[in-house]
């Protein structure tokens, strides 16, 4: 909990007085920040734009919120239909968001952020609703500390902060690196329960392009200045596979080190995961081709797919393949004669992944020969 402490005390100082050394150069769009009071701006600090990444009519969580930057932009962009929902443990932050909430709200022409007192690696638990228990009961001795966490059970269950499958995107800039080791797992196990199915999750951050060592790790200045919690670039990744994500991918990387500390070099990036359907696909008669430029790719369910083949499918992965981040990846191939989804049985998966006959696409009885289609217009085919 060191390290808590320590991340807590340098961000409330921060929050009265701006420290350029918990941020680096970011370009936000002017038009959402004359929306929102400068001392918002001065007083928020990350590595990135997670912002650029939500969509109108979202519910986001924004993680370690601050002073609420990040929180009213989206508010902008998600308009009066979207929700924003900032989670922060530090009350000097939350105090400048909740004072500025209003202000937000009646330059832009409407309310749709909300700011919780939470840590983002314990989303179920309301800090604030916990307050409130401790007042009445007080903390004194060994028992009445082991019958404060039996209260904080219950209200994780009874009164959860976050919802399960609530949240479109979450999103975060420059504070998971703030999380001490052995919470890391558990962090990205809540970010990933609280997401809708088909939800997203795009977060800034700072990656080491080596190991951090330990008397780095131990450096209370590095760390609350989020350097030294830095996850390696590929631990980060594989860090939103281990907790059930598909299709990560950075979707910002930074060429040149924020700072470099011991010759190990310290950089922005933003991730953008998925969170799977959990359903069963139906079997459709679908496929799909991965269209290259590599010869082979492997899928995050262990498939190999090689360039120009065609591949069958279930009905959920054929949809998945036609969002984003797959989209522009493959072709996707309808049957000839739709099958209905009430006439569809499940998709057996124990064979792995196979190719589909066209045949199977087409019917085993399509024997048509037809004219020439117009494929470029006019009376020729280009």
């Amino acid at each position: 909990m060191k390290t808590e402490f320590a991340v807590k005390d340098r961000y409330a100082a921060a929050a009265e007085q701006q420290e350029a050394a918990l941020c680096c150069p970011v370009d936000y769009d002017p038009q959402y920040l004359e929306k929102i009071p400068a001392e918002v701006i001065e007083k928020d600090y990350g590595c990135g734009d997670p912002s650029n990444w939500v969509e109108p009519g979202d519910t986001v969580l924004d993680l370690g919120s601050g002073t609420g930057k990040i929180c009213f932009i989206a508010s902008q962009v998600v308009g009066p239909e979207g929700q924003v929902i900032g989670v922060d443990m530090t009350d000097a932050m939350l105090e400048v968001a909740e004072r500025n909430k209003p202000i937000v709200a009646e330059n832009i022409g409407h309310s749709n952020v909300e700011f919780r007192k939470g840590r983002i690696q314990d989303l179920a638990l309301d800090l604030n609703l916990l307050e409130n228990e401790l007042k009445s009961a007080p903390v004194q001795d060994a028992n009445s500390w082991l019958a404060m966490e039996g209260i904080a059970e219950k209200l994780r269950r009874e009164q959860t902060m976050i919802a399960d499958n609530s949240v479109d995107v979450v999103v975060s800039n420059c504070v998971l690196n703030l999380v001490e080791p052995q919470l890391k797992t558990q962090m990205f196990e809540e970010i990933f329960r609280v997401l809708k199915a088909g939800g997203r999750a795009v977060i800034s951050d700072i990656v080491a392009d080596e190991d951090v060592p330990e008397h780095l790790q131990q450096d209370d200045r590095l760390w609350s200045g989020c350097i030294s919690g830095a996850m390696t670039e590929q631990a980060f990744l594989r860090a939103f596979e281990d907790a059930g994500f598909h299709g990560v991918e950075y979707v910002k990387f930074e060429s040149e080190p924020w700072q470099t500390v011991e010759g190990i070099e310290f950089r922005s990036v933003t991730v953008r995961a998925w969170k799977p359907d959990p359903s069963v696909g139906q079997e459709r008669h679908q496929a799909v081709i991965y269209k290259g430029p590599f010869k082979k790719v492997l899928d995050d369910q262990g498939h190999a797919m090689e360039r120009g083949k065609r591949y069958a499918v279930c009905s959920k992965h054929y949809a998945m393949y036609q969002r984003e981040p797959y989209a522009s990846m493959f072709e996707s191939i309808d049957p000839r004669v739709a099958v209905p989804q009430e006439q569809a049985e499940d998709f057996d998966h124990s064979a792995g992944l196979r190719e589909r006959d066209p045949q199977e696409t087409k019917g085993a009885n399509y024997r048509i020969t037809s004219d020439a289609s117009q494929c470029c217009g006019g009376d020729s085919c280009c």
